[in-house]
């Protein structure tokens, strides 16, 4: 059985989760759940970054020990996770003891290969990203572009540094020849231009007295933390066994697939195959990089107060209405905007009207008549899908294509449908089928209105087997209706 290794990236936990969390954590487990469904042996991991000095500064300022606080953080996102129907195979923390041997062990090995070295180093550090700048890197303002209106501290001490510099070649020919892929091209012509300037050596420690005592010590030297994106990064070997069980490393490494926000493309795609080149370790396939959600425009903030809580989404509206929306409404690759105003308008058409309308008109029908659905094999199912084009969008993380092509079908034109008839695979078609054909309609033949209605149970079958990866929930709902001839709302209307 093939395997498939995927990651979602791993979140600080000085607050609780946010919209933008889900985001990541559902495309994450869509393409998850597609390669189970191709029956691929199937590992998604996330975990939690604690050893962030954004971490204890929070737990500080809310006057709780720095394990508890992240403790109870971490599993506020473990807790998201799950109302949101996504699936860890691992969440991994990054106070635990497996991890920080781990990563004692990599920095052991960037070590052995002449990689670390220790110098006085004075430079402008920010918090929010955990790394240090040059003026270069900042805006107008000498303010980071991810946190602005943050200020930055002047930070002197004596680090640990890492020969980024010496990478520098090899990691360009890695990312143009994509032996680490990078989706979509903009981010990866990005890295690429990053990289065509000259690289800087980066610090990979700080001192346990600007660390607060806390994090990975360094190997050989207790004077010193790793510094935060040295051991986060390494939370993806560290789940799967590395420096800790060979045969479950060996299974699952390579990551096929990191899951991360634009914010963070550098670390991956620069700092982290670097790190794994100096250890001699096997680098990820893909980077998968998304965009930012804002809200009515705005970018979220706690100041602005519009910090949209997925967990109260949720418990209002349920999961799979959450889930739909995020990868419709957000673009998979770009920026993309929450308001309350189109999650209802896009529930109400999509879910409400379309999908769940379609679900209780034909089973209502079938009730009546006595019509019990003959479900096709779901290996078949799976590879008509395949033949459609849907598994290949989801191959490209084009999530909102996929679904667009579950509710509106194949285009008139297209060689599978042919030219007059309705593409029945989609919900959109049985809608435009029950309209013409009119099985509700008494004139209509018993033989023509059997036929329609078992024709359309059997659309309802595929559309079920289409929705596992998006909307497992409604897809499971949809099957139990068609197996025990009942029928229930799926998506009750919001009243706006």
């Amino acid at each position: 059985m093939n395997k498939f290794y995927i990651t979602t990236a791993i979140p600080y936990v000085n607050a609780k989760p946010h919209i933008g969390h889900a985001l990541e954590f559902v495309q994450a487990d869509v393409v998850a759940r597609y390669h189970r469904l191709k029956g691929e042996d199937m590992l998604l991991l996330s975990g939690a970054d604690e050893n962030a000095l954004k971490n204890v500064q929070a737990a500080e300022k809310a006057g709780v020990p720095v394990q508890q606080f992240i403790d109870e953080n971490a599993k506020l996102f473990a807790e998201l996770a799950e109302k949101l129907g996504v699936q860890f195979g691992v969440f991994q923390k990054g106070s635990s003891k497996d991890h920080h041997l781990a990563s004692q062990k990599l920095w052991e090995l960037c070590a052995k290969a002449g990689d670390i070295y220790k110098k006085s180093y004075e430079g402008l550090y920010c918090v929010g990203c955990e790394t240090f700048y040059t003026e270069g890197e900042l805006d107008a303002n000498k303010e980071c572009f991810e946190h602005p209106g943050r200020k930055l501290e002047m930070v002197a001490e004596e680090n640990y540094f890492f020969k980024l510099s010496k990478y520098q070649d090899k990691l360009l020919e890695i990312i143009e020849q994509d032996e680490l892929k990078i989706f979509p091209v903009t981010r990866k012509n990005e890295v690429l231009a990053f990289l065509s300037q000259p690289l800087q050596d980066i610090s990979i420690s700080r001192s346990n007295e600007r660390a607060k005592n806390w994090g990975v010590s360094v190997p050989g030297d207790d004077s010193q933390k790793m510094y935060v994106w040295f051991d986060a990064l390494n939370i993806y070997q560290s789940g799967v066994g590395f420096g800790l069980d060979e045969e479950k490393y060996k299974k699952w490494w390579p990551a096929d697939v990191h899951v991360i926000g634009k914010g963070i493309t550098r670390f991956h795609a620069v700092y982290w195959p670097a790190f794994l080149l100096s250890a001699g370790l096997v680098l990820p396939k893909t980077l998968f990089v998304h965009g930012y959600i804002t809200v009515n425009g705005q970018k979220m903030s706690k100041s602005t107060g519009n910090v949209v809580d997925p967990c109260e989404l949720v418990a209002k509206y349920g999961a799979d209405a959450v889930r739909y929306f995020l990868l419709r409404e957000i673009p998979a690759t770009e920026d993309g905007d929450f308001s309350y105003e189109k999650f209802k308008t896009r529930y109400n058409a999509d879910l409400a009207n379309g999908l769940g309308n379609q679900v209780s008109r034909v089973l209502a029908l079938a009730i009546r008549h006595g019509i019990k659905p003959e479900l096709l094999d779901r290996r078949v199912v799976i590879n008509e899908w395949e033949g459609r084009g849907l598994w290949r969008h989801l191959e490209n993380f084009e999530f909102a294509k996929a679904l667009e092509l579950i509710w509106q079908g194949l285009p008139e034109e297209s060689s599978i449908v042919p030219q007059g008839f309705w593409d029945v695979y989609s919900v959109s078609g049985i809608s435009d089928s029950t309209e013409a054909h009119r099985p509700f309609d008494p004139k209509t033949s018993a033989v023509d209105r059997d036929r329609d209605i078992v024709n359309n149970l059997t659309a309802l079958w595929r559309i079920a087997v289409a929705l596992e990866p998006f909307l497992p929930q409604a897809a499971e709902n949809i099957v139990q209706q068609l197996q025990s001839n009942e029928s229930h709302p799926l998506f009750p209307r919001i009243e706006t």
